[in-house]
């Protein structure tokens, strides 16, 4: 979460009204045409305000480097032609994604860049990306779905994810629990295959090796499973509100088949010296995810989540998922009044259905002065109960978890509510980044002996075999670049 002051809902809103300016209504242009005027004026307005809800664009030298590779894949599409008339931006947010929009704008997070292991790897998941521009896969969605906003679907996405399929649920994901990371559409499975072929011929008139797409599909299957794993989840196929692209392992071998006999190159040792030193994991100006705390340097914050729940640091927003109940930490506008500030964020959940608290109490959290309030609402033949909880950090600075429990349930919280507190400068002083660290394998080295290098208190073989694509079996060699995650500034 960074420090931005603002409801997510606010750039939420102004982003889907950006995108919501296509004229759906006339014929969709074919894969071969090339980017309209309408598109190119579409993405050009709502750039800015994605790159402002994934963390920004990265610059520099790594960012530079896959800007270059993203616009010599994407001049293979015939959209344009020439590599200006794309924009590729490396951005700043700790889940493994990438998107493009009408426009010929196409991102890439730098975490899933650091999960790829060579050149075509990277080609292959932006030409993935371009082809989805290319076959005008948002526009039909949109077009089957008879809405004319690009983003609804989204919105649609992630009340079934975060609060199951009712009229609450989209209520409430529409109005104000829609997470940084569901902006762009889920697409279906046959234009995720669809994508994934035009990706592959894109590879291939481009001088890469096709496979490229099949192995980047498999270590992205792979660290889904992991992480689901690691935080408990029954479901490994990957967490649905960290991509809009569902089920890689699925797509692995029809991505094989697709690539058999074509060869190109990988340019593995250039990519891997080329990303030396990217941001692994969360950065410390958006805050820390570790374990079950989370801790934010600049705010000078920190709270734990009751065991069994797992959070993702967004951009805006702190998502706490977990069986019995799920939740998000984020903050508001505030004129110095907790009952108010509590009062506006149940009014801004209430423009369909009124929702409204019993009551409003106030209370001290750790020295914190705090005010809650939760809202009993029908639900078919049942009910859910709907918190806010809010904190006072500074005259005109408070935060507050938006958390939904089935009613009666609204104590499965409290032990969060409980823990958020403020940290001391020298706490967040030692508030260290993971950095990706590309070292060459020495005639002594093992799997195991650079696992235990991995800036990590448990899984450390685990986590190194899949962010380098080893297999449980496969070995080391000497003279071989391979990526570590340490810490440091």
């Amino acid at each position: 979460m960074s420090k931005t002051r603002t409801l997510a809902i606010s750039s939420t809103a102004a982003l889907a009204l950006a995108l919501g300016g296509c004229a759906l209504g006339g014929p969709i242009p074919d894969a071969s045409t090339p980017i309209t005027q309408s598109e190119a004026e579409l993405g050009a307005e709502a750039h800015p305000q994605l790159l402002a809800e994934f963390g920004g664009a990265m610059t520099g030298p790594q960012a530079q480097y896959v800007e270059g590779v993203g616009k010599n894949i994407a001049v293979q599409s015939g959209l344009g032609n020439a590599q200006s008339s794309f924009t590729v931006s490396l951005v700043n947010s700790p889940v493994n994604n990438a998107f493009a929009i009408p426009g010929g704008y196409i991102y890439t997070t730098r975490q899933l860049v650091t999960l790829m292991n060579n050149e075509a790897e990277l080609a292959g998941v932006l030409g993935h990306e371009v082809a989805h521009v290319a076959l005008r896969h948002s526009q039909r969605r949109q077009q089957a779905a008879q809405t004319n906003q690009l983003l609804g679907v989204g919105a649609a996405i992630l009340s079934s994810v975060l609060l199951g399929s009712n009229p609450l649920g989209q209520q409430l994901g529409q109005a104000a629990l829609q997470g940084s990371q569901m902006l762009t559409l889920k697409f279906s499975r046959s234009q995720e295959l669809e994508a994934d072929v035009k990706g592959i011929e894109y590879l291939n008139s481009a001088g890469y090796d096709p496979r490229a797409m099949a192995t980047v599909l498999a270590s992205l299957a792979a660290q889904n499973a992991l992480d689901a794993r690691l935080q408990g989840r029954d479901n490994a196929t990957l967490p649905e509100w960290a991509s809009t692209h569902p089920d890689p392992a699925s797509r692995v071998q029809a991505a094989l088949s697709r690539a058999q006999g074509m060869t190109g190159v990988t340019n593995r040792d250039t990519f891997l010296t080329r990303i030396d030193g990217l941001t692994y994991g969360d950065d410390p100006a958006q805050g820390l995810v570790e374990g079950n705390q989370f801790i934010h340097p600049d705010l000078r914050l920190a709270f734990r989540t009751p065991q069994g729940f797992y959070m993702v640091n967004g951009t805006r927003a702190v998502t706490i998922n977990g069986q019995s109940g799920k939740a998000q930490f984020t903050t508001g506008p505030y004129n110095g009044n907790l009952q108010t500030y509590v009062n506006n964020v149940f009014a801004a959940l209430s423009q369909q259905q009124q929702i409204r608290p019993a009551s409003i109490r106030t209370t001290t959290v750790n020295g914190l002065q705090a005010a809650y309030g939760v809202a009993r609402v029908p639900q078919g033949n049942s009910a859910v109960d709907v918190t806010v909880y809010a904190y006072e950090f500074a005259n005109d600075r408070a935060y507050h978890f938006l958390a939904i429990t089935p009613a009666g349930q609204s104590g499965t919280f409290n032990s969060m509510y409980q823990s958020v507190r403020r940290i001391s400068q020298q706490e967040a002083d030692n508030v260290v980044p993971r950095k990706l660290d590309v070292i060459t394998v020495g005639s002594g080295d093992t799997v195991a002996s650079l696992a235990s290098r991995m800036a990590y208190p448990s899984a450390q073989e685990e986590r190194f075999r899949v962010l380098n694509g080893l297999s449980s079996s496969e070995t080391v060699r000497a003279g071989q670049k391979v990526k570590i995650v340490v810490r440091g500034r």
